[in-house]
C-alpha cells in the first residue's frame, strides 16, 4: 500500500508549489526532488497565482512570516482552492506569537486545506484559536505517548472531522488521521530533532504524495511520514565517526532518493486505530 504511493510519486512527478520558510527552503526543494517530485518556490504576491495554477498542489509553511509572504499565502491559497488543488498547511510556531496564530487561523477560514501537518502543540493552538473546540477536546498532552495514545487519536480524529482535513501530528509517535481512521506511526529517530527542517521537508514531500495519489490521500500522507521516519533510521545507521547533524541531514535526503517500495513496506512501523 505505502509502496504503491511511493511508486505513484516517482511515476507522476508531482509539481509542488511551496511557500515555505527561508531557513529550510533549499532542503524542502531537495527532498521533493529526492522523493520523485518537482518543486517550485515562489512567495511574491504578484507571482503566486500564476505559479500555483501550473502546479498540482500547494504547500504553505508559516515558519518565517512577513507581510509580503502572508499576502502571497492568501492569494496562492485562494487560487489553489478555486482550482481544487491539494493544499497543505504547516503552522510552524503557531502559539508562539499572535501573528503566527492569527495568520494560521485566518488561512484555515479562507483556504480549503487538504492536510494540516504540525506538532501536537501547534495543532492544539489551531483548535483553540479557530474556535472549533465544540466537539474537539483540546485538553490533550503536549506530547503523544503510549500512555495517552487513545486520547490523542480521538483528538486528531475529532479535529479532522471539524475541519474536513487530514490531520498529521508528528513527534515521537506520529498520527495521521481523517475522521474515521488513524495511522499510528513509530518510525524515526530522536536525533532527527537536531536537524532544522525535517518537519518542513516532510510537509513538502507530503504535498507531493497527496498530489500523486488523489484517490488515496490519507494513505499517501501516512506513507510520506513513514518515508521520512524510515529515512531517519537508515540515515542514522550509516553515520560515521566525526559525522554530525549536517551530514545526517544529507544522509536522510539520500535515503529518500534511494527509497523503493520494498524497503518502505518492510521498514514501515505502524498500526491503524
Amino acid at each position: 500500500m505505502f509502496g504503491k504511493c511511493l511508486e505513484n510519486v516517482r511515476a507522476n512527478v508531482p509539481l509542488v508549489h511551496n511557500i515555505t520558510n527561508y531557513v529550510t527552503v533549499n532542503d524542502v526543494a531537495n527532498v521533493i526532488l529526492a522523493s520523485g517530485g518537482s518543486p517550485i518556490m515562489s512567495d511574491e504576491p504578484e507571482d503566486v497565482e500564476d505559479i500555483t495554477s501550473i502546479c498540482g498542489g500547494l504547500n504553505i509553511n508559516i515558519g518565517t512570516l512577513n507581510k509580503r509572504t502572508i499576502n502571497g499565502m492568501f492569494r496562492a491559497g485562494r487560487k489553489a482552492s478555486e482550482l481544487n488543488h491539494p493544499i497543505l498547511l504547516d503552522p510552524v510556531g503557531a502559539g508562539a506569537s499572535a501573528l503566527r496564530t492569527e495568520t494560521a487561523v485566518q488561512l484555515m477560514k479562507e483556504v480549503n486545506f487538504t492536510v494540516i501537518r504540525g506538532n501536537i502543540s501547534e495543532i492544539k493552538t489551531l483548535v483553540l484559536g479557530a474556535g472549533t473546540t465544540k466537539g474537539v477536546d483540546a485538553d490533550v498532552a503536549d506530547a503523544v505517548t503510549e500512555a495517552n495514545l487513545d486520547e490523542a487519536v480521538a483528538f486528531v480524529k475529532s479535529f479532522a472531522k471539524v475541519t474536513n482535513c487530514i490531520i498529521a501530528v508528528t513527534g515521537a509517535i506520529d498520527l495521521v488521521s481523517d475522521s474515521e481512521k488513524c495511522y499510528v506511526i513509530r518510525n524515526g529517530r530522536p536525533e532527527m530533532g537536531k536537524i532544522t527542517g525535517t518537519g518542513c521537508q516532510l510537509s513538502g514531500m507530503m504535498t507531493g504524495y497527496i498530489v500523486a495519489n488523489p484517490d488515496n490521500k490519507l494513505e499517501a500522507a501516512a506513507a510520506s511520514v513513514v518515508v521520512m521516519g524510515l529515512a531517519g533510521e537508515i540515515g542514522w545507521s550509516r553515520m560515521q565517526e566525526g559525522d554530525g547533524n549536517s551530514t545526517y541531514r544529507n544522509r536522510i535526503i539520500d535515503v529518500v532518493y534511494n527509497m523503493d517500495a520494498e524497503t518502505l513496506e518492510k521498514g514501515a512501523k505502524y498500526e491503524i486505530k
